[in-house]
């Protein structure tokens, strides 16, 4: 009998879109037509095996029922399940479309339009989906919220309520955000430099306001005239959750507060990875289509964003970056670069930044942590969230460095609950290096005006 299951075409076409302004994004059978390229051309490479456990699981399924078009729901449930948007194998690809490639496939936007289209996004996820709005919720009550979350009684009562694992290290909440504590400041007299536009991120605002504070140190103490944006979550757990509607406004929130910044040339610089790779690449995206406008704001607003070590990487490159530093950690700092800042391709300017303080000899860890957003939060994942980090909590070990550093605030949080260790971000440990009392080995102060850095 002839074979009546549908062709499978290694090429992209109208099917392949991942614009949800374009209506065949929505459309089920034109998804499937994506699943089944996709999966083909994954399952005949296998170059990704060593990424998240969506690969295995979808080459485990095909080796299984023998062709991709015999997968079942349950298999198409769990490789969904298993992909936590880290993108790095969109950047091994030799498939892509930043590789120039015409077969365009891009896994990590699959599994989003997958779960956009074909899930309702239950009342759980859309919690976690939106941080800006638990934090406003928690505000004041974050002391009594932080103790809460210590009671092994109440996180098993979480556990069953939202799915979040009780063993699971939360963010801690700041009775204090960080633009309540910067109420009232004055812009230092020494700002006479470079104006950049400083996008804190949620996690800087709500939960480690000492990072923003860090941040804004070091742009100041370098010179620059620095605005703090009033914005919104990126939306990368929005879509993470496939919560495309939520994503969009959070999206076209920032967009309108970036966008004059972006127009009149100023440099918007990012704390985190994840938010500068979802500034930069994600939002665009979500909001190409738009009227009014908006969906060129949102290309300007991309160019504009940097990350802030790149940014700080720049101001050296100038001659601008100070050096006048005045302790150091000295020796092994253990520096890992999160999957976030590896997949936007700009180095690890984190780690070169910590090379210009004396004495300092970083010791670079290119392993993903496993955190993930808040994948690793929940009790299906985990366990596995740990075995996928394993060979980064080695590595940051067997560093022999008594100061561990990451871009990335959340593989921080999973450092010191797999490790038990406090990590630091790049700009923290340039804050305190610019201090005398920031780490206990003090750096004689130089003769002359503060030294600035060269290539």
């Amino acid at each position: 009998m002839p074979d009546e299951r549908p062709d499978i075409r290694f090429a992209a076409g109208p099917f392949s879109t991942d614009r949800p302004a374009d209506p065949l994004y929505w459309d089920r059978d034109a998804l499937a037509a994506e699943t089944r390229r996709t999966f083909e051309l994954c399952h005949s490479c296998r170059m990704c095996f060593k990424f998240c456990g969506a690969f295995p699981a979808l080459f485990s399924a095909v080796d299984r029922a023998g062709d991709v078009r015999d997968l079942t729901e349950a298999d198409l449930e769990r490789i969904v399940d298993d992909c936590f948007q880290c993108k790095l194998c969109y950047t091994q690809c030799p498939y892509t479309e930043a590789e120039g490639h015409p077969f365009r496939l891009d896994f990590p936007q699959l599994v989003q339009r997958t779960k956009a289209v074909r899930r309702r996004v239950p009342w759980r996820d859309r919690l976690l989906a939106d941080p800006d709005r638990l934090a406003r919720l928690i505000g004041p009550a974050a002391p009594l919220v932080n103790a809460i979350h210590r009671s092994p009684a109440f996180r098993r009562v979480l556990e069953w309520a939202v799915g979040v694992d009780h063993r699971k290290k939360l963010p801690e909440f700041s009775r204090r955000p960080l633009r309540a504590r910067l109420r009232g400041r004055r812009e230092p007299t020494t700002c006479s430099g470079p104006e950049v536009v400083l996008f804190p991120t949620c996690y800087a605002e709500f939960n480690r306001p000492g990072l923003g504070e860090a941040a804004l140190f070091v742009l100041e103490h370098n010179g620059c005239r620095v605005r703090l944006a009033r914005t919104v979550c990126c939306g990368m757990p929005a879509l993470e959750a496939g919560h495309l509607e939520l994503a969009r406004r959070k999206a076209a929130a920032n967009v309108r507060v970036l966008a004059p910044a972006a127009e009149a040339g100023l440099p918007i610089a990012v704390i985190n990875p994840t938010c500068s790779l979802t500034l930069r690449e994600e939002v665009p995206r979500l909001l190409e289509g738009d009227g009014g406008g908006m969906a060129e704001a949102a290309r300007r607003v991309a160019e504009s964003v940097v990350d802030i070590s790149l940014f700080l990487d720049r101001l050296r490159r100038d001659g601008m970056l100070r050096e006048d530093f005045r302790s150091t950690p000295g020796g092994a700092v253990a520096y890992h670069a999160p999957c976030h800042l590896r997949a936007q391709n700009i180095g690890f300017k984190g780690r070169d930044l910590l090379r210009r303080i004396p004495g300092v000899t970083p010791r670079l860890v290119a392993e993903c942590c496993g955190h993930d957003g808040t994948w690793s939060m929940k009790k299906r994942n985990f366990s596995a969230s740990l075995e996928v980090g394993e060979k980064a909590f080695t590595r940051m070990r067997s560093a022999g460095a008594e100061v561990w550093v990451s871009d990335c605030p959340l593989a921080a949080l999973q450092f010191e609950q797999a490790c038990g260790r406090q990590v630091l971000h790049p700009v923290e440990v340039l804050a305190r290096a610019y201090r005398e009392d920031g780490f206990p080995q003090p750096i004689p102060a130089p003769d002359g005006p503060p030294e600035k850095g060269g290539s």
